[in-house]
């Protein structure tokens, strides 16, 4: 039957077994140092591995497979002594060690990315200088280092956030302050969300990041609106519940997008 399954790319693959970790089929294993998909039928096409790759190896395709046989998948978890939800095991191959399990989002969106691991504020500004005195007129370069940016979406484990600088920014902060990249994003890793709109408690994401990961410092983006006090607020308390003591910071912009 034609449907959708993962492919994976082996010479783009480098092989750190963070996408068989993710897989709670047990369709991906290691292989001579490579990530492979071992069987079609325990492939539920759903994409957990996507954003757990941080190499870009991974894409959805259209072609024929065997369609999922979910309950195969459950007898080879059995058999291998892995619970029946379980996100371990894998089948067809002798899995080699992989890394710790990652949170992953099904969502192709989510495909966890980082564009900036060799640039530092120095570096940026240096950059910025250079640039500006070649082409005036040029446009603003983006601090964005990393994909996705959704808290909700964010893996709590990705490699960016080993020693990082995060900041944990409002929506409305970006639209509203017009130096954003350069004054608050520029040698951070940024993640947004909005606790007016989200139904969820931030606390539990951010405090899952900064327990999970050796960060060095948080700051906080915010408006001055009152609302915007809930994400201040779930920052604090993500970082009191996970036990770390580094520098924390607040930014709170106006809304006629002045920093305070």
């Amino acid at each position: 039957m034609i449907r959708t399954i993962v492919e994976i790319d082996e010479v783009a693959c480098n092989g750190c077994g963070l996408c068989a970790e993710a897989c709670h089929e047990g369709a991906i294993g290691l292989v001579g140092g490579k990530a492979r998909l071992l069987r079609d039928d325990y492939c539920d096409g759903l994409g957990d591995c996507l954003p757990a790759c941080p190499a870009g190896a991974i894409s959805f395709v259209q072609r024929e497979a065997q369609p999922y046989d979910k309950q195969a998948v459950l007898a080879a978890k059995a058999a291998a002594g892995s619970p029946a939800d379980g996100s371990s095991g894998h089948a067809g191959a002798a899995p080699e060690p992989v890394a710790a399990a990652r949170h992953a989002a099904g969502c192709p969106g989510s495909l966890s990315r980082f564009f900036a691991a060799e640039d530092s504020p120095a570096a940026s500004a240096a950059a910025d200088a250079s640039a500006a005195a070649a082409a005036p007129d040029a446009p603003p370069r983006s601090r964005l280092a990393q994909w996705p940016v959704e808290i909700k979406l964010v893996p709590a484990q990705a490699p960016y956030f080993a020693g990082a600088h995060v900041l944990v920014a409002a929506d409305c902060t970006a639209f509203a302050y017009a130096d954003f990249h350069r004054r608050l994003m520029d040698g951070k890793i940024t993640v947004i969300g909005c606790p007016k709109l989200d139904a969820v408690d931030y606390a539990d994401k951010l405090a899952e990041i900064f327990a999970s990961n050796d960060v060095a410092s948080v700051t906080v983006a915010r408006m001055e609106v009152p609302c915007c006090g809930g994400l201040e607020q779930a920052a604090r308390t993500a970082l009191a519940r996970s036990g770390k003591d580094v520098p924390f910071a607040v930014a709170t912009i106006s809304t006629r997008g002045e920093l305070l």
